[in-house]
C-alpha cells in the first residue's frame, strides 16, 4: 500500500456508508494529524491509538447526526503519489462554499485550509472534508 491517506479516506467512508460505530487502522504520524484535524473540526467524536498490537493502531470514533445521518456526508483525495498538487497560500481553496475543509500539509505540520490561510503558508493539499 503506498497512499496511506487515500487508504484512510476510503476505510473511513465504507465505516459511514454501513454505520458502523468505530474503525481501525494501522497508525502513522499522517493518519493521526488528519484525525486530529477531523475531531476539531467536529466530523469525528474521538480518536485513539492502540497499543497493544504489534502495530501501531488507530481507532476513529464516528459521529452521526439525528437519524443516524453521518456528519461527514464526502471525503476526496486531492494530491496522490502519482500527481502531486500544492498550492500558495494565496490559492487555497474554499471547499463546499466554506461549508467543507481542505487539510494541507505545510511546513509547520498538517493543518486546515482556513488555519494555513491565516498563517501565509501554502503547502500540499492532501484532502477535502464536507
Amino acid at each position: 500500500m503506498t497512499d496511506l491517506i487515500a487508504d484512510m479516506l476510503t476505510r473511513v467512508r465504507n465505516a459511514l456508508a454501513v454505520r458502523h460505530e468505530n474503525v481501525i487502522m494501522p497508525a502513522s504520524k499522517m493518519r493521526v494529524a488528519i484525525a486530529r484535524i477531523l475531531k476539531n473540526e467536529g466530523f469525528i467524536r474521538d480518536f485513539e491509538m492502540l497499543r497493544g498490537q504489534p502495530h501501531p493502531t488507530l481507532r476513529v470514533y464516528l459521529t452521526y447526526l439525528e437519524r443516524r445521518e453521518p456528519a461527514i456526508n464526502g471525503l476526496k483525495r486531492v494530491s496522490k503519489p502519482g500527481l502531486r498538487v500544492y498550492v500558495g497560500k494565496k490559492e487555497i481553496p474554499r471547499y463546499y462554499g466554506g461549508l467543507g475543509v481542505a487539510i494541507l500539509s505545510t511546513s509547520q505540520g498538517v493543518m486546515t485550509g482556513r488555519d494555513a490561510w491565516r498563517r501565509g503558508l501554502g503547502g500540499e493539499l492532501l484532502c477535502y472534508v464536507w
